[in-house]
């Protein structure tokens, strides 16, 4: 089978390796499609991510759906949960399996991702969907569960004004899941025009290209004066965090979601202080595949709408090129086309 490994910053190589065999609680699965993820650019970019870094050629991809290929599931169309927990740790217990102890996360540190043809998988990780969703909607559930778990986080109550400072895919979905609990009023920044423009089709009242502060302003007169009652930093950058800080209001919520290039995020505390914040940081997501399903189902959100190209998986380099220049919104692989 062809398999797509990366062997250092910005060297990703088509290689041909056996097809997997299937181990005990495993299935084996037909990999159709991978969205490229904020994350998988930091590992083509700079061959790790926060304080993980390659220490072997490394299988990325984590965003995933594929057909079981044999067994009694055979022909079965399947999104791929790409966190494996052990299900035993205190956290698994305490129904936390997103901060098990032994956790395996594809396309992390030494467990190969979804960029093949065929991956053997744990079966409780397998979430039959839906006939009417496309390859690309089953791969698009990984990022709206990582929307659904911080806008649960976040707490979201209707009436409430929300902010999400980073509009790509994820900052996305959060705003249609805002939209959908009732936010009066959901303002939004990015860099890209074109991102504030899917942010206003989705739901964004108020947009506002980043100009080093001076959107706040005009941000804070959409809220009327009154600032968000839950905000959203979802670019990984320290800019964007500031800005959730300035317009919260307080005794309010901000939920980190985003992943920084450096190793450390900062922030001013003094506001964030006197304002008595909540801050949150966000870690993936837990079990909410069959959650992300009866969303999609009720149209509560629309994950076709941040899928702006596809490529074949011989076209990688043009897939991550076009990525990481944030051209359009998703990019899919399709590993087996």
């Amino acid at each position: 089978m062809k398999v797509l490994r990366i062997h250092g910053a910005g060297d990703l190589r088509v290689e041909e390796e056996p097809t997997p065999t299937p181990g005990q609680g495993e299935e084996l699965v037909r990999v159709t499609a991978v969205g490229l993820c904020g994350s998988d650019l930091h590992w083509y970019a700079e061959s790790g991510i926060g304080e993980a870094g390659l220490t072997s050629p490394l299988v990325l991809g984590h965003e995933a759906g594929g057909v079981i290929e044999e067994g009694p599931r055979a022909g079965q169309r399947v999104a791929i949960d790409p966190a494996m927990s052990c299900g035993r740790c205190v956290h698994c217990l305490a129904g936390h399996q997103h901060f098990c102890l032994k956790l395996r996360f594809a396309g992390d540190g030494v467990t190969d991702g979804m960029l093949r043809e065929y991956v053997a998988w744990e079966s409780v990780s397998l979430v039959p969907v839906p006939d009417t969703f496309t390859e690309s909607d089953a791969a698009m559930l990984e990022p709206l569960g990582v929307a659904i778990h911080a806008r649960r986080l976040a707490e979201i109550k209707p009436g409430d004004s929300v902010g999400v400072f980073g509009c790509g895919p994820i900052g996305l979905f959060i705003i249609q899941l805002a939209h959908a609990s009732g936010a009066a009023r959901i303002v939004a920044t990015d860099l890209m025009e074109h991102r504030l423009d899917a942010a206003r089709e989705m739901g964004a009242t108020h947009t506002h290209l980043v100009a080093g502060g001076e959107e706040r302003k005009a941000l804070m007169a959409a809220t009327g004066g009154r600032g968000i009652d839950v905000g959203f930093e979802a670019a990984g950058e320290d800019d964007a965090l500031d800005t959730a800080i300035a317009l919260a209001y307080p005794g309010s919520t901000v939920v980190i979601v985003g992943i920084p290039s450096a190793s450390r995020t900062s922030f001013n505390p003094s506001p964030a202080r006197r304002k008595g914040l909540t801050l949150k940081l966000s870690r993936r997501m837990n079990r909410v595949y069959p959650n992300a399903i009866q969303i999609v189902e009720s149209r509560l959100a629309d994950v076709r709408s941040v899928v702006t190209a596809t490529y074949a998986m011989a076209q990688y380099d043009k897939a991550f090129t076009t990525a990481a220049k944030r051209d359009g919104l998703k990019v899919v692989v399709q590993p087996y086309s």
